[in-house]
C-alpha cells in the first residue's frame, strides 16, 4: 500500500487566496478516482524554499492524502502537471511513502 501526499498552496503568487471550489473539485475527483481522500485544510503548513536567486519563499499549504494499492506513475505525473497549471506553480509537491494498515 502507497500512502500519497499532495501540498497545494493556498494563495497566489501575488498572494490572493485560491477558491475554496478549486479544492472542493480537487477532493471530489480524487474521492471518485481512489474511494476517498483527506484533507487537512483547517491549519496550514508552512512550506520554505530557496529560490533560484538565494531568497527564502514561503507558502502556506494545505494536504491532500490518498491510500493506493498500486502507484500509478503516469496517472500521477499527469495529474501532477495538471495541478501545477491550475495552481500557476513551477512545481506541485506529491510524495508516496510505503505503508502497511494495522
Amino acid at each position: 500500500m502507497k500512502l500519497l501526499q499532495i501540498f497545494l498552496p493556498l494563495y497566489n503568487n501575488q498572494g490572493h487566496p485560491f477558491p475554496k471550489a478549486l479544492f472542493d473539485t480537487i477532493r471530489e475527483d480524487l474521492t471518485k478516482k481512489f474511494g476517498g481522500v483527506t484533507a487537512f485544510v483547517r491549519s496550514p503548513a508552512v512550506g520554505l524554499w530557496e529560490n533560484d536567486d538565494g531568497a527564502v519563499c514561503r507558502d502556506d499549504v494545505v494536504l491532500f492524502e490518498v491510500i493506493v494499492k498500486a502507484l500509478e506513475r503516469d496517472w500521477w505525473s499527469s495529474y501532477r502537471s495538471k495541478l501545477e497549471r491550475q495552481f500557476s506553480q513551477d512545481a506541485i509537491l506529491i510524495r508516496a511513502t510505503e505503508i502497511d494498515l494495522l
